[in-house]
């Protein structure tokens, strides 16, 4: 009985159980798996279009620790696919917006907030105490940094981009597989590659792909399902289609 006593204190530390009971009840997570969830530091790279839902996603599901990184303030033109701000929120840090937001729909979570860009300067110090890093960014060279920042740490990362109406998903460095540069080695035409702010991006996109990478997370953590690696999932929002490329692993391009 000494296990079931050490596990019924275990359950004592989420408070608040009762929001997760539907996530609770599936044989996949139960309460040991929602243990793993409150237990877990996912770090999230950008608080944009992508980092809104999975910051979302991942409060509501009990993640324990989120440490969100930002530099940007809200503006107005953000507004049509990053649901956290509002209005009156422009002008004002994202993160700091995004920590008041999330305090409110889950008090029982832990929210470190970085209101700063992500770089090699403070890459090792922010990163070094997170199991899981996700690539919300729309920066190709910020990419590369946080696939190295992932390589050197030994741990996965969650990526998406989108663009116009098509966007891709995959997981790197999930036990040893590809990185991002196995996928794409470094290139200097690569940077001139058009992002959402000059060529514009359908604002329920990234809220699709965020979704998946807050999926991809909690499967990483939880340990089921078929986690994204090896694979480049990419989706098109105008006709729904979507194929699975694979990605072979490339020990020159780490």
């Amino acid at each position: 009985m000494k296990w079931l006593f050490c596990l019924r204190l275990q359950v004592d530390k989420i408070r608040g159980m009762k929001r997760y009971e539907r996530q609770i009840i599936l044989p996949e997570i139960g309460i040991l798996g929602q243990l793993k969830l409150a237990e877990a530091k996912v770090l999230i790279i950008g608080a944009g279009g992508l980092g809104c839902p999975v910051l979302q996603n991942l409060a509501a599901a009990g993640m324990g620790t989120i440490g969100i990184v930002d530099g940007d303030v809200v503006e107005e033109t953000n507004l049509h696919r990053q649901y956290l701000y509002a209005l009156n929120d422009c002008g004002r840090k994202k993160v700091d917006v995004a920590c008041e937001v999330i305090a409110n729909q889950n008090p029982e979570i832990k929210i470190i907030p970085y209101a700063d860009y992500f770089t090699k300067e403070n890459a090792p110090e922010i990163s070094s105490d997170y199991q899981i890093i996700v690539d919300c960014t729309d920066s190709i060279s910020a990419r590369y940094l946080i696939n190295d920042v992932a390589v050197a740490n030994e741990i996965p990362m969650v990526y998406a981009s989108v663009h116009k109406f098509e966007g891709q998903l995959s997981v790197f460095n999930y036990k040893n597989g590809p990185t991002y540069r196995c996928l794409f080695p470094e290139n200097e035409i690569l940077e001139t590659v058009a992002n959402c702010n000059n060529s514009g991006v359908l604002g329920v996109l990234p809220n699709i792909l965020g979704a998946m990478q807050a999926n991809e997370v909690l499967k990483i953590v939880l340990n089921f399902g078929e986690v994204l690696s090896g694979s480049l999932y990419l989706y098109n929002s105008l006709d729904n289609s979507a194929q699975t490329i694979e990605i072979q692993k490339n020990k020159l391009n780490k």
